[in-house]
């Protein structure tokens, strides 16, 4: 079974959190493979779970143009023994955001989390439908209609619930990005399974309990 966890923080409206479920839902359409959900303010209570998970997705809402304060926070916990000792090397990585603004600045949120992921010397996996709404012929129905490919760009409108934003075709293009995820991650193990190098072998220290930060360390 390849697991995949889907780390995110979800505020206000709780529209990151529908993509979340929109990425795990494409995962686990996946035969073995498994989507798990963990919401930042739950990564004390899952640490081994993230580090046995051979891909790991980060959502954020784009908050001012960046990542929120609650996930910053998460990935600065990684910035120890998960960076120092390569516990997340080779793992499988990729992304999602959304935004009240059609553009938000949302491109530089994603950025933040490839070069996090790069950090941890993840490999990253873009977002792979075309961009739609590109002529007169499109329509906000369309699949990728913001245009990204660093990851899953979607828009919700600010005084809409979850229930209605982001609309469908941001939803189906997540559930989509999840099903694509699942495969490469598949793809991946598999190939390492036939093919492994003494240096990929994954950290087989204390992963049960929290990752030690650098203060402690040095």
């Amino acid at each position: 079974m390849v697991n995949i966890s889907i780390v995110y923080d979800s505020n206000f409206k709780g529209q990151t959190e529908v993509l979340a479920n929109s990425i795990a839902s494409g995962i686990n359409s996946i035969k073995n493979a498994s989507g798990h959900l963990v919401h930042v303010d739950k990564v004390e209570e899952n640490w081994s779970l993230l580090h046995g998970s051979q891909a790991i997705v980060f959502g954020s809402p784009t908050y001012i143009g960046s990542v929120s304060g609650k996930f910053k926070l998460f990935v600065e916990k990684l910035a120890g023994e998960v960076w120092l000792k390569r516990m997340w090397k080779n793992k499988i990585a990729s992304g999602f955001t959304v935004s009240a603004g059609r553009s938000g600045d949302k491109l530089n949120c994603l950025n933040q989390m490839f070069i996090f992921a790069s950090q941890m010397a993840m490999i990253w996996v873009p977002q792979p439908i075309l961009g739609g709404h590109y002529s007169s012929e499109g329509s906000e129905n369309d699949l990728n209609r913001i245009g990204g490919y660093v990851g899953v760009m979607a828009q919700a409108n600010i005084d809409e619930s979850c229930e209605i934003a982001p609309p469908q075709s941001d939803r189906e293009t997540a559930r989509l990005h999840g099903v694509h995820i699942g495969c490469i991650t598949s793809q991946f193990v598999c190939g390492q399974s036939s093919m492994p190098f003494e240096d990929e072998a994954p950290f087989e220290g204390d992963v049960e309990q929290r990752p030690l930060g650098l203060a402690e360390l040095f």
